[in-house]
């Protein structure tokens, strides 16, 4: 055998080795993309029940968010409304309610006058407190 040959030889088996190699590349190359074509499909078959029932619990969030909104614009008027009717009740009846108050301050005022008066010198001027006698505040001049 010449060089040639002998060259020729080990170019056909390393091309053999090469093409070998290739086509148990080619194998797990075709083994891996049925694998991934059945991981798709099964991913395919779960997410779209996944895909319905999310889209299922966004509309019903959707509804129950506009409920909340109902309920406080509701409590909202309701607020404002209650804001109205307690100033108006404040407007109507507080001035009033504060006269009759005075009044009713200045008649008890006048009555434990006219009592005070009556009372004997020595009451007058001395007060029990929890079980002690002390003597009375001074309220500017008293006449007496």
């Amino acid at each position: 055998m010449t060089g040639g040959e002998v060259a020729g030889i080990l170019v056909a088996v390393f091309w053999a080795i090469l093409v070998s190699f290739l086509a148990v590349v080619l194998v797990r190359l075709a083994q891996t993309l049925k694998a991934t074509t059945k991981l798709v499909a099964d991913v395919t078959e779960q997410a779209v029940p996944l895909l319905a029932d999310a889209s299922a619990t966004v509309r019903s969030a959707q509804t129950q968010l506009d409920r909340v909104d109902a309920i406080a614009s509701d409590v909202q008027e309701v607020t404002s409304n209650a804001s109205a009717l307690s100033t108006t009740v404040a407007s109507t009846f507080g001035g009033p309610l504060v006269k009759v108050a005075a009044f009713g301050y200045g008649v008890r005022r006048a009555l434990s006058r006219d009592k005070a008066a009556d009372a004997p010198a020595d009451q007058r001027t001395r007060r029990t407190v929890v079980g002690r006698t002390v003597p009375a505040a001074r309220r500017g001049r008293q006449k007496g």
